[in-house]
């Protein structure tokens, strides 16, 4: 009954189904007595038993991918970006629980991302953590004034680290 598939630019499939067709496989089978009961999920069941998405935004190759598989080592669903504009679109392309940022990155910086996440209504409740190599306070006191909920050092940096504050920010990967 699928006509045309395609995917969306955010990497989400759509499906196009021909409605004459499906309702006339519906009606066959209703006729042959094999439709069996589905069990419906509610939106609230669905909500509760997805991972919890966390989109790491840094310039760093490296680092990227050590953040990105020891999250998803964790259980948590990860997309990367790979500097302050790609993560600005992918923010507001898709739903988030976390959003984790360097600092120094080419075409916007994470102070910026951060100002940006925390200025538009609709996203503001995201948490954000900065993860850098500036390590001074008013580096720090920058971040955190610009709305960062949270500020680790890449210098003082363990996988420990990272888990506990992503745990302590949204919790476990699933409810």
């Amino acid at each position: 009954d699928i006509s045309a598939g395609a995917l969306m630019e955010d990497g989400t499939p759509l499906l196009i189904f021909d409605a004459e067709d499906m309702v006339q496989s519906m009606a066959k089978l209703s006729m042959s007595d094999q439709l069996n009961s589905v069990s419906r999920i509610s939106g609230e069941t669905a909500i509760k038993t997805r991972k919890k998405r966390v989109l790491v935004v840094d310039d760093s190759f490296t680092v990227r991918e050590l953040q990105r598989k020891l999250l998803d080592h964790h259980g948590y669903d990860v997309e990367v970006a790979v500097d302050g504009v790609e993560g600005w679109n992918t923010v507001r392309s898709s739903a988030f629980d976390l959003v984790i940022s360097d600092v120094d990155m080419p075409r916007m910086d994470g102070i910026e991302l951060v100002r940006l996440i925390k200025n538009d209504a609709r996203m503001s409740g995201i948490p954000v953590m900065i993860l850098s190599y500036k390590d001074r306070e008013d580096d720090r006191q920058r971040g955190l004034s610009a709305g960062a909920d949270y500020y680790l050092t890449k210098s003082s940096y363990q996988s420990d680290a990272l888990i506990e504050a992503v745990f302590d920010l949204i919790g476990p990967a699933q409810p």
